[in-house]
């Protein structure tokens, strides 16, 4: 492992300061990027309340959409992480909002690495770059050669941006003849424990369900894995060969909103109540979807299950994927702590 700066892009959100959270604890030096260092000084004081030596982190501004700061942001790197990506659960007005800061952002992150020499790239992509778009009935499981069909009918802005961004980042590797440079993490629906109160988006949506603020389970399904999992991913991607120049795929067997309820409500019957534990027919789901932009993200997935192939991802890890069950639990045993529910 490296001795000069990993740069982690991202470094607030919830799985990049998993990430860095792992790399200090190893003992590296990390440059984070932020949106404003106003956030940096804050994610240094998370990761420093979990025991974290911040004498070896330092952040730097960066932005998706511009080109300010990334030369500099590479000087005396080795090694490059990206992570950041938009994130949402909705579909967007215009779906260039969430397509054009993932592409041109992963442009930007591996063209300034490239140009500073930088020895290897980890990615984080996505699931929803490979299960998507192939049609009601096709549940996989899906391997890495497996790409989401862009003109599935079940395509949302998100899942094009993911599937673009990845798509692009191998093509740029594959023009400088550095493929085997680039690994690509590919975690489902991200839950785990928090490092913070701030919930962010996968734990805004447990929040959600757990405040009763969700009426009822529609037929959505999601591939989860544990944030610690995709984070020691990420690190050990950087120089385990058997994901050089390859798709790390970080899923579970996709379960449905509805059992992810009933496994919040068993774990915590304080909360059952509020839970939506009720199955939504879709329909009604379709219905609610013409007045609820966040409804009208789960209308393109009604009843689509799938698998992935992730024999990889626990050759890496050195063991199976934590179970979806738990992840679940330890997200909402987080926001009890924290007091977001």
């Amino acid at each position: 492992m490296p001795s000069s700066p990993i740069l982690v892009t991202g470094a607030s959100g919830f799985l990049a300061s998993h990430v860095i959270l792992q790399l200090l604890q190893a003992g590296h030096t990390v440059r984070g990027s932020v949106r404003t260092l106003a956030k940096g000084d804050h994610i240094g004081a998370v990761l420093q309340s979990h025991g974290a030596d911040i004498s070896k982190l330092e952040f730097v501004e960066l932005d998706l959409t511009k080109d300010d700061g990334w030369a500099d942001a590479m000087q005396g790197v080795q090694y490059l992480i990206h992570v950041a990506s938009p994130f949402v659960t909705y579909i967007p007005d215009n779906e260039d909002d969430l397509i054009r800061p993932a592409v041109e952002g992963t442009q930007r992150a591996l063209n300034a690495a490239l140009g500073a020499g930088v020895k290897r790239i980890v990615l984080t992509s996505s699931e929803v770059a490979a299960v998507r778009g192939h049609g009601k009935g096709n549940e996989g499981p899906f391997d890495e050669s497996d790409w989401s069909n862009l003109d599935g009918t079940d395509m949302t802005p998100y899942f094009k941006s993911k599937t673009l961004a990845e798509r692009e980042a191998w093509r740029i590797m594959e023009n400088a003849g550095r493929k085997d440079d680039l690994s690509v993490v590919n975690p489902g629906f991200i839950l785990g424990p928090l490092l913070e109160e701030d919930a962010g988006t996968s734990g805004g949506l447990i929040a959600k369900m757990m405040n009763g603020k969700v009426p009822g389970a529609p037929d959505v399904y999601l591939g989860c894995v544990d944030v610690r999992d995709a984070a020691k991913l990420h690190v050990r991607a950087i120089d385990d060969t058997r994901g050089f120049g390859r798709r790390i795929f970080a899923a579970n067997d996709a379960i449905s909103f509805g059992e992810v309820a009933d496994i919040l409500a068993q774990a915590f019957p304080e909360y059952a109540a509020k839970l939506p534990t009720r199955r939504l027919p879709s329909f009604i789901v379709r219905l609610v979807a013409l007045v609820n932009k966040d409804a009208r993200g789960s209308v393109p997935v009604l009843g689509m299950k799938y698998s992935l192939v992730h024999d990889l991802a626990a050759e890496i890890l050195g063991q199976n994927l934590t179970p979806t069950k738990d992840a679940v639990i330890a997200m909402g045993q987080s926001l009890i702590d924290y007091k977001k529910v």
